[in-house]
């Protein structure tokens, strides 16, 4: 344990301390000051602890992006507890699951829409866990049987103070346990501690040039139960007394239009974002004056396609800053250099405070030699503690202090790293290794392919055969067959995909996140 005490939540108290009145969240007509946030949270914060809510228990919260996100979590923070974020997307079961593996002694829950029944799903699995003996809905309880008064949030909270001693932490208690997308057995929840992911939050002065004096606005269009979006969009803008635009569901046309209307400074999102902003400009976009206002576009989740960063920069004028990292790193581990001419396809170099190095199987270093392809290991203030009540998972990632990532990269002589591909993506045919990520930065470049993803599957000869699954640009008349003829121009003759479907649609997670394994 460290001498030093810390909680997550003084990044919100800073700010308020210092600016007030200064407006913290947007969100359709609705404006929040930074002191209204903060006496949200503090009626959190006093609702939890009258339910026996005691340092150090887990709290849950299923929330899409809406400004009760932001007041729960650092409600919860301010008590000393552990907040738990969980996917919108999750059924009954896997909600219980998720309350049951964290121990989760409340839980907080957005009733939802009949397309997206957050509430229910909640609530059936809130009565599955063990545990977990306190739910608050965000709704009127309309939509589910057996929902009592006591148990709706609104008012629940109405009746508590609007201050609050917030309850010191150590720097290495657990504040936040992300869970793992879980593509590879149960998810798991990655112990944050309050100093990983305050520390992540306020490496925007060092990456992005943030400073409260000049403070930005963010469109917040990434989810705020993933790290990204809770990370570096919700606590990087109240690290700076930033003022937080919230769109619940990114939808691009609608995102194009509060980027104007509310002179949007800072945007980050998911390749797939970014392809669909330029799908959506038209006319009606005044995209001149929506440049002129953005200072900082930033991407990570997966690597940026060439030629979406070649379009971004012609009609935005801003070049997209590429970041990597993942839950288990509070996220950020890596960025390119804000002001610097960007390394198409590179995902930077380490944050201050952060080692990285490329590893064999083995733990052991790869040789130091450009473009030597190893597994991507990260060291320092941003690794998480471990794997929530998983010591031998733990074990598995983390040794000596560095954190094995599961992503093959590939490091130039200068130090900026390139990502070839999740190491549990590479293709095998034929004996040879294959990089889907490598064809897809080409792929992409034809004006057939609007979206592509490329996969290995089963073949009797070579093991593995190659597959291109493409979403192809409207009104193209390119076939199939033609588009493997083409991509046969630009492989070797071991790499190229031998296999093209053209389909209307990629399966993604709710980060934007393509779901390869869906498409096997």
């Amino acid at each position: 344990m460290n001498d030093s005490t810390r909680n997550l939540s003084a990044l919100l108290t800073r700010s308020v301390n210092r600016y007030p009145e200064r407006t913290a969240i947007v969100f359709g007509d609705e404006r929040i000051t930074y002191a209204a946030l903060e006496a949200a949270a503090n009626k959190v914060a006093n609702l939890l602890v009258a339910r026996g809510v005691r340092p150090g228990d887990k709290v849950a919260l299923s929330c899409p992006n809406l400004p009760h996100f932001t007041v729960i979590y650092f409600g919860i923070l301010k008590t000393g507890a552990t907040v738990v974020p969980l996917n919108v997307l999750l059924k009954a079961r896997e909600v219980a699951y998720h309350l049951n593996d964290s121990d989760a002694k409340a839980y907080f829950a957005f009733e939802g829409t009949p397309e997206l029944p957050i509430g229910e799903a909640a609530w059936g699995g809130f009565q599955d866990a063990d545990g977990c003996t306190e739910f608050f809905l965000i709704g009127t309880g309309g939509s589910l049987d057996g929902v009592e008064a006591s148990q709706l949030y609104q008012p629940a909270v109405a009746e508590h103070s609007t201050t609050f001693k917030t309850i010191a932490r150590d720097d290495d208690d657990t504040a936040v346990i992300l869970y793992t997308s879980g593509t590879t057995g149960q998810p798991k929840g990655a112990e944050l501690r309050h100093r990983n992911v305050y520390d992540n939050a306020l490496t925007g002065r060092d990456l992005f040039d943030a400073d409260a004096d000049r403070p930005d606005t963010y469109l917040c269009v990434l989810p705020l139960f993933h790290s990204f979006g809770q990370v570096v969009l919700q606590n990087g803008a109240v690290a700076y007394g930033g003022t937080l635009v919230i769109q619940p569901r990114f939808e691009a046309a609608s995102a194009l239009k509060l980027m104007l209307e509310h002179k949007v400074t800072f945007f980050g999102g998911v390749p797939t974002m970014y392809w669909a902003l330029l799908s959506a400009l038209d006319d009606s976009i005044d995209v001149a004056r929506l440049a002129a206002n953005l200072r900082v576009a930033v991407a990570g989740g997966s690597a940026l396609p060439a030629e979406v960063h070649k379009q971004f920069k012609e009609r935005f004028g801003v070049t997209i800053l590429e970041g990597y990292g993942l839950s288990e790193t509070s996220p950020v581990a890596s960025f390119a250099r804000f002001g610097e001419e960007p390394r198409v396809g590179s995902i930077g170099v380490p944050i201050p405070g952060v080692e990285m190095k490329l590893i064999n199987d083995d733990w052991s270093d790869t040789k130091d030699a450009p473009d030597e392809i190893g597994e991507i290991a990260i060291k320092g203030h941003n690794v998480m503690k471990g794997y929530y009540k998983r010591p031998d998972a733990t074990a598995e990632v983390i040794r000596d202090g560095w954190f094995r990532s599961g992503d093959l990269a590939r490091k130039d002589e200068d130090g900026f790293y390139y990502i070839v591909d999740r190491s549990k993506d590479m293709i095998i045919r034929g004996g040879f290794n294959v990089y889907p990520r490598e064809l897809e930065e080409v792929l992409i470049e034809h004006p057939a392919v609007s979206l592509v993803a490329v996969i290995g599957v089963p073949h009797d000869s070579h093991g593995e055969e190659i597959k291109a699954v493409v979403v192809k640009t409207a009104g193209d008349a390119t076939t199939e067959a033609e588009l493997v003829t083409w991509a046969k121009e630009q492989f070797a003759a071991y790499k190229y995909p031998r296999i093209v479907e053209f389909v209307d649609s990629l399966p993604m997670t709710a980060t934007g996140k393509i779901l390869k394994r869906q498409l096997a």
